[in-house]
């Protein structure tokens, strides 16, 4: 696991952009008040989730629109068909960590 950031660094509902060790990761502070940490690019068309929008336990890619489910990096809906991969999170402390392998078996 890699430390991320402080989990002070992501209000609830907000998302961030990290670079962790050359993989870009979009973390998300999940209006369920939990963390998620998926691939920071929509399976669509290459742009970063990061800029979307977060909704209960989806973030919006903010091109075409396409949601994608944090807990299963699945799209919700159009146009986007193939799943982002999604990466384990640890809460430790107050400190946000995140594995590389994916937890849903997809890979970038």
């Amino acid at each position: 696991m890699i430390r991320i950031c402080s989990t002070e660094d992501v209000p609830k509902g907000a998302v961030i952009s990290a670079d962790v060790d050359g993989t870009q990761i979009a973390l998300v502070h999940g209006e369920d008040d939990n963390f998620y940490a998926v691939y920071d690019e929509c399976s669509h068309a290459a742009v970063a989730l990061s800029e979307g929008e977060v909704e209960g336990c989806t973030l919006e890619c903010w091109l075409h629109g396409s949601r994608f489910d944090l807990r299963t990096g699945e799209p919700t809906g159009l146009p986007a068909t193939e799943p982002v991969p999604v990466y384990p999170v640890e809460v430790r402390d107050g400190d946000i960590y995140v594995s590389l392998t994916p937890s849903n078996g997809v890979t970038r």
